[in-house]
């Protein structure tokens, strides 16, 4: 059966030009993303997103402009029936000055996941998994570098 998924990612970006990035391990497959997730029923994406900033950090976020959207295909990672629709907003925090992650060990070798920070210049197109999310690394070197 042929579906569609709607997901929502928060670029969270630090005064050093750094954004913040997850490290995951789901269903034997490492991988990195942005923060986000996808939209549950009955939820609207900007609430869906502060929900996953709130599940994966216990970060409340505030939620601003809309960065990308994609506008072609993209097939599931994960569920080649699945058809992917993302949006990638900037979110901001008052805990952004206090965000520290522990150091861990890349990739993840098991089920879970870990955040920290990664300079948008260096090469982070290339350290990111997925289709869209190298297309907004991209974007966001246009813009901040």
């Amino acid at each position: 059966m042929n579906s569609f998924t709607i997901r929502v990612y928060g670029l969270l970006i630090n005064k050093n030009k750094q954004v913040l990035i997850s490290d995951e391990f789901r269903d034997g497959f490492p991988f990195t993303k942005f923060p986000g997730g996808g939209l549950e029923f009955g939820e609207g994406i900007n609430s869906a997103l502060m929900r996953e900033y709130r599940e994966e950090m216990e970060l409340d976020i505030t939620v601003e402009s809309l960065f990308y959207v994609n506008d072609h295909l993209q097939i599931s990672a994960f569920n080649n029936q699945m058809q992917l629709i993302s949006f990638y907003y900037f979110v901001t925090t008052n805990e952004i000055e206090n965000l520290t992650f522990d150091a861990y060990e890349i990739p993840l070798k098991k089920n879970g996941e870990k955040q920290r920070w990664y300079p948008i210049n260096k090469h982070l197109e290339d350290l990111l998994t997925f289709p869209l999310d190298k297309i907004v690394a991209s974007k966001l070197n246009e813009m901040f570098c």
